[in-house]
């Protein structure tokens, strides 16, 4: 849940771009393109993204202009400068970024160097995007804990340096496209945000913040982006034998894998639906929406998650200053912030809402403000010591899930709203079995994955018998579903048979009734049987969500991840290749027959969501006992 505070008021923020914007035409100055393939990615690139000017800190001969130390102390100054405060008042030093000048010591240190600032404590969080929001959240916990009355915090990226043309010229004609994609992405920049415990007037109003949530998947999924890694990221650049060998492997390139992109909105999607639920915030509430994403073509994707979840923020109330200052990374959302205050006028009791998902690995992170008269007694008691957390509300909101589609009828949102607080769980949960995470982390073959089909094929074989079984089970007005659950067992009941045929292309040899369910599968047909022989089983609805949302939702982000490991032609994937495709028409049948449940008896949404967390528990323990 979202750490609270009561006592810690922003007292100003600034920022600092280096040199004068540089506009799209004049980019081929500073990272120009290597070959005609870079050219037309750039293209594609900039078509997309939205960015119309950005800053760098080099020169169009690649020369340095402002270390990233400076790029961070001017923001420094600019920030303590808005409300006439010196850096002798404050105690307290945290940075976030990807990192500074030097490897070591601490980024944090360095810029205290370079301001020559007095003694104070430091923290430096390494990181993508979030690492400003970590920094943060440690100013923020000092403040409140009271053993700091002002903190800075700080954020500051300078990737230009590794995209210039000398260095990245020598490999370019065998650059992978992770490796050009950030070049035409990334600029240059800093933030720094002033806490107090006393608050500070502006204009006759005060900025509180009221909490900063995040939450890290890194142990779900692949690396998205990352620096230091070879392209296929098993080995690290201190591993060649010199720093020019590393380089000249690509193991320097900033890459990110842009096909696990989608995955990043779609888990931040799902995490603000529990704020949402536990009654952190409210969507109707956010007057202000500060959303961190890097690209504008990101912005309709966060639009349409929100909307899908019932939570859509007016487009009104957004805020972004993208298209001309450019993606700065941990610092984006502070130089937005500290403009967004410089030309916003704001009034007493609005709330700003900040959304910064990072991709490094994965990471969702927000944080809410609150604007108060300044003539207002502080608030100083916690909502939880009142007894009236924000975790504990009683009313619980309708939400769509956000992977259902757009504009649920309204009876449906309050059970979709419990199956996605049970779905983020349960995919989180999946990825973390030992047969994914092999595969996540790179160390699965052909043994592994015709060791996995071998126990997959005798699970599937039975999931259009249950079906069909339930089917004979339905009678009254539930006869109605019968039709829905026949066509999708009819389309499935073959199945079996493509995933046996990868199992064989992967080299296994056993007959197709040799194969077993493994004890967790075993026990996951065991029930999905018993239900099924009931009157009415409409409680298998709850099952097949489950079921189709791993095929919808966790496999397309495992198929590339075989073919890079996996040394198999492309026809032994047909399996994961047709559920990944397909699976997303599967649920939006079982909307239907859930709409058309709920309306014949609304007490099922109970049995539907208990069966749905029950054959969760069953299919991790199905992939559980995958065993070598």
């Amino acid at each position: 849940m979202p750490t609270e505070f009561n006592r810690v008021y922003l007292a100003a923020a600034g920022f600092h771009l280096p040199g004068a914007p540089v506009g799209n035409d004049d980019m081929d100055r500073y990272i120009a393109p290597i070959n005609r393939i870079s050219a037309r990615i750039k293209q594609r690139i900039l078509a997309e993204n939205g960015i119309r000017t950005r800053h760098y800190a080099i020169d169009a001969d690649g020369n340095t202009g402002q270390s990233h130390a400076q790029l961070a102390a001017g923001a420094i100054r600019d920030c303590l400068r808005q409300i006439d405060t010196t850096l002798d008042q404050v105690s307290l030093l945290s940075v976030g970024s990807s990192g500074g000048d030097a490897l070591m010591p601490g980024f944090a240190n360095m810029i205290q160097g370079e301001l020559g600032a007095p003694p104070m404590q430091t923290l430096s969080s390494q990181g993508v995007c979030a690492a400003g929001v970590s920094a943060i959240e440690f100013a923020a916990q000092a403040i409140e804990l009271g053993t700091h009355q002002l903190a800075l915090a700080v954020a500051a990226e300078m990737p230009s340096r590794m995209f210039k043309r000398s260095r990245f010229a020598p490999r370019g004609y065998q650059s992978d496209f992770d490796a050009h994609f950030l070049r035409w992405m990334l600029s240059d920049g800093a933030g720094a945000m002033l806490f107090s415990r006393q608050p500070r007037s502006r204009n006759g109003l005060r900025i509180k913040l009221k909490w900063v949530h995040q939450k890290s998947f890194s142990g779900d999924y692949p690396v998205c982006m990352q620096l230091g890694l070879t392209e296929d990221r098993s080995k690290s650049f201190l591993d060649f034998a010199s720093s020019g060998e590393a380089e000249a492997a690509g193991a320097l390139s900033l890459r990110q894998d842009i096909r696990l992109l989608p995955h990043l909105f779609d888990v931040c999607i799902h995490e603000y639906v529990k704020l949402v639920e536990a009654g952190w915030i409210k969507s109707e509430e956010v007057d202000h929406f500060l959303c961190h994403y890097s690209s504008a073509k990101f912005m309709p994707v966060v639009e349409e998650l929100l909307a899908k979840a019932g939570l859509t923020i007016p487009p009104e109330r957004w805020y972004s200053n993208l298209a001309t200052r450019g993606n700065t990374g941990a610092a984006s959302i502070f130089i937005m912030l500290a403009e967004f205050l410089q030309e916003k006028t704001l009034h007493a009791g609005e709330k700003i809402f900040c959304f910064i998902p990072e991709s490094g690995r994965i990471t969702a992170a927000y944080m809410l403000f609150e604007v108060e008269d300044a003539n207002a007694p502080e608030s100083v008691q916690s909502a939880a010591a009142a007894g009236d957390s924000p975790g504990a509300s009683a009313a619980t909101p309708a939400i769509a899930a956000p992977h259902q589609p757009e504009a649920a009828p309204l009876p449906l949102q309050p059970l979709l709203t419990r199956l996605a607080s049970l779905w983020q769980d349960y995919r989180s949960q999946a990825w973390r079995t030992p047969v994914i995470h092999r595969l996540v982390s790179g160390r699965f073959d052909v043994a592994a994955y015709r060791n996995w089909t071998a126990q997959w094929v005798p699970q599937v074989k039975e999931g259009s018998l249950w079906m069909r079984e339930a089917v004979t089970s339905l009678n009254g007005e539930f006869a109605a579903l019968g039709q829905l659950i026949t066509t999708h067992a009819g389309e499935e009941q073959n199945d079996f048979q493509i995933l046996y045929q990868d199992y064989q292309a992967a080299g296994g040899e056993l007959p197709l009734e040799a194969l077993k369910r493994n004890p967790g599968g075993e026990a996951l047909n065991s029930y999905l049987h018993a239900l099924a022989s009931n009157s009415n089983p409409v409680g298998l609805l709850g099952a097949i969500y489950i079921i189709e949302g791993t095929g919808q939702r966790i496999v397309p982000a495992l198929l590339p991840l075989l073919r890079q490991q996996v040394a198999l032609p492309p026809q032994a994937f047909r399996f994961l290749e047709y559920h990944g495709a397909n699976d997303e028409h599967h649920l939006a049948r079982w909307l239907t027959a859930v709409e058309i449940t709920l309306a014949l008896d609304p007490k099922a949404a109970e049995a539907i969501y208990a069966t749905a967390k029950r054959t969760a528990q069953l299919y991790l323990m199905q992939l559980e006992h995958i065993q070598d």
